[in-house]
């Protein structure tokens, strides 16, 4: 197989170039052999990496998290202690976002379904909005 253009790796992994451009810069994605007109050209397995870049992006990973597992990846004969230790932690933090959504949702329906629908000096979600002491959390 041979190597991709960095269009070609954009079409080929759903990634933007420019996004692309930021990986290599951050050092998520090594720097590319470049051709003789000064193009990158990028090894096959750069798709494989790029593909799990996205992934963890899109699964919430912060990008310190991603080079940790990147660099945990390169090591297979490794313990997978490391990788379910940051799962766990990337999880824990999923179920706070949750946790506070949940109060935030809460919050809205009571303010939306409490207010008068009538005039603004009547209006629940401006009286709530104005004090936080009516809020049924101090948290969201």
């Amino acid at each position: 197989m041979s190597d991709f253009s960095i269009g070609r790796l954009a079409e080929e992994t759903g990634v933007k170039i420019p996004t692309i451009r930021y990986y290599e810069d951050i050092g998520l994605l090594p720097p590319p052999e470049r051709s003789a007109a000064n193009r990158r050209l990028y090894p096959p397995s750069a798709i494989r990496r790029l593909r799990f870049i996205r992934h963890a992006r899109e699964l919430g990973f912060e990008i310190d998290a991603i080079r940790q597992l990147l660099a945990l990846s390169d090591q297979p004969d490794r313990s997978c202690d490391e990788v379910d230790a940051l799962a766990r932690t990337h999880l824990a933090a999923i179920e706070s976002r949750l946790e506070r959504l949940s109060s935030l949702r809460d919050e809205m329906q009571r303010m939306i379904h409490g207010s008068a629908h009538g005039r603004i000096d009547q209006c629940r979600v401006i009286e709530i909005l104005a004090d936080h002491d009516h809020c049924l959390h101090q948290h969201h």
